[in-house]
Order: structure tokens, then C-alpha cells, then sequence
């Protein structure tokens, strides 16, 4: 027979484990990210996202005047410069690794950014997901303890 607090516990944990699990499920496959963006006068965007090796990454920038920073890891793509009207930037990654971008609108109009950027769950991300749902376990574990018929002599 369940206790009201096993039940609970029980009801509790398994709704913690299934988040942990849709999330972990939807974090593993990598994810397409479809950049539309505007960026303000005098504002700038930042992107960082983790990609592995070999995935291809665009991203077209469009404005009066900008500057982009952008960082790949190891000896990939790496840009530091000021451009004026527009600029298209097509690379593939060459190691596993964090990419960031940040462009600064320098000009006097809204800049117009567009791209595609392939992405996919770095480490931490994934050790997170795994520690929710093993959470989720214990607390039920904990909770079916609240039923166990205790042995004389306690």
C-alpha cells in the first residue's frame, strides 16, 4: 500500500525524470539555428553557440557601416575587422568547439543579419540533463521508502 507521501514523491520524481529526459532527448540531435535578425544603431548582437568539427556554418551581415568579431576554435576562421555594406562569412568547423560572434552596428542604419548556424549540446549542457533525471530517481527511491514496512524491534 502507498503512503500519500510515496504517492506524492512518486508523482514528483517521475515528473522531474520525464523533463530530464525530454531534454536530453531534444538537446542529443543538433539543432539548425535559422539567424533573422536586426541590429540597432550604436547596439550590438552576440552569438555563441558549440558546433563540432565539419559542420558548416553561413552568416550575411548587411548595413552602412559594422564591425564583426568573429572567434572559431582553434586555427578556424577568425575575423576582427570594420566593413561597410555587406559581408558574407561561409565556413566549416575545424575542431570540435565554441563559436562566438559579435557584430557592432557602427553606422548610421539598421544592420539586417542573416545565416544559418549549425549547433549542438556541449558537455556541461548534457552532464545537467543527467543530473536532473538522476535527481528525479532518487527522489523517488526516497519517497518508496516512506512505504516500506518497518521490521520489529524499530
Amino acid at each position: 500500500m502507498l503512503t500519500k507521501k510515496t504517492a506524492a514523491g512518486i508523482g514528483i520524481g517521475g515528473f522531474v525524470v520525464a523533463i530530464g529526459v525530454y531534454f536530453l532527448l531534444a538537446g542529443i540531435v543538433f539543432h539548425t539555428h535559422q539567424v533573422n535578425e536586426t541590429v540597432g544603431i550604436s547596439k550590438n548582437d552576440i552569438f555563441q553557440f558549440y558546433a563540432e568539427k565539419h559542420f558548416p556554418e553561413t552568416l550575411s551581415v548587411t548595413g552602412s557601416s559594422f564591425h564583426v568579431k568573429l572567434k572559431s576554435p582553434v586555427d578556424g576562421l577568425q575575423v576582427d575587422h570594420d566593413f561597410t555594406n555587406q559581408v558574407n562569412f561561409t565556413w566549416v568547423s575545424l575542431a570540435n568547439g565554441q563559436h562566438t560572434i559579435n557584430i557592432t552596428n557602427t553606422g548610421d542604419s539598421i544592420l539586417k543579419v542573416v545565416g544559418k548556424l549549425d549547433a549542438t549540446i556541449n558537455s556541461f549542457e548534457l552532464m545537467s540533463h543527467l543530473i536532473v533525471i538522476i535527481s528525479g530517481i532518487l527522489i523517488i527511491g526516497i519517497s518508496a521508502a516512506f512505504s516500506i514496512k518497518k521490521p520489529r524491534g524499530f
